[in-house]
């Protein structure tokens, strides 16, 4: 029998890829952007995938409006409202609802993630995953401070969960912030490193921030939580 009670999920990257969420609000922004600034929503959702596949990070929209000749300032605001008010197309892994069904009947289930508290309930709703969990923790529901790497959300969801640290494990992807704040609570740790997951490429910056243990998706927990 395992000794495990509780499996808590990250949601970007662990759940659903996050870069198909990245490209639901380019649409939503390239479809503001034809509307409002004469480009064509087809050109502009093309211009800014091709930034972000270059690896542009932070300053996307300021670059897209630059090489439009656009006052940036006037208007990178309003695109990143865009961005992150939009209703999100999502779906997840493809085997992440049987594999959570499958869980449901053994383990109790808990979320955990990070980010802006409406963005993150928009995309749990398209993904239609609410229904397996027994706990949903938005550490934004706390402010900036209780995010990741805190240890904060982590408390909370094992006091809504009804478990020990040391009875419950923790699933995410980023080593940079996901499992340091696991620690200090007695949490076990495993990073599901989807190859194509936008953090795949970044290594624990220290031994406190990186997993007990790693796996390339989410088919492999089951073995590794029979074993540990």
């Amino acid at each position: 029998m395992s000794k495990w009670r509780a499996i808590v999920f990250d949601l970007d990257d662990t759940l659903y890829p996050e870069r198909d969420y990245v490209l639901s609000g380019f649409r939503a922004v390239a479809a503001w952007a034809e509307d409002h600034l004469r480009i064509p929503a087809g050109q502009g959702f093309v211009e800014l995938k091709n930034l972000f596949d270059e690896g542009v990070r932070g300053d996307t929209f300021n670059r897209w409006l630059a090489a439009h000749h656009f006052p940036i300032d006037d208007l990178v605001s309003q695109l990143v409202r865009v961005y992150r008010d939009h209703e999100p197309v999502l779906k997840p892994f493809a085997a992440v609802p049987e594999l959570l069904s499958s869980w449901r009947g053994t383990y109790q289930l808990g979320l955990l993630s990070d980010g802006y508290l409406a963005v993150q309930q928009r995309k749990l709703a398209a993904l239609g995953l609410g229904p397996y969990f027994d706990a949903i923790v938005f550490s934004d529901e706390w402010g900036r401070d209780a995010w990741k790497p805190s240890s904060r959300p982590f408390e909370i969801v094992l006091q809504r969960l009804g478990v020990a640290g040391s009875q419950a494990v923790y699933v995410g992807d980023n080593p940079h912030k996901d499992f340091l704040g696991a620690r200090p609570v007695a949490m076990w740790t495993v990073r599901v490193r989807h190859p194509q997951g936008l953090y795949a490429h970044l290594e624990p910056p220290s031994l406190d921030h990186a997993p007990d243990m790693e796996i390339n998706d989410l088919s492999g927990l089951e073995k590794i939580l029979c074993w540990s």
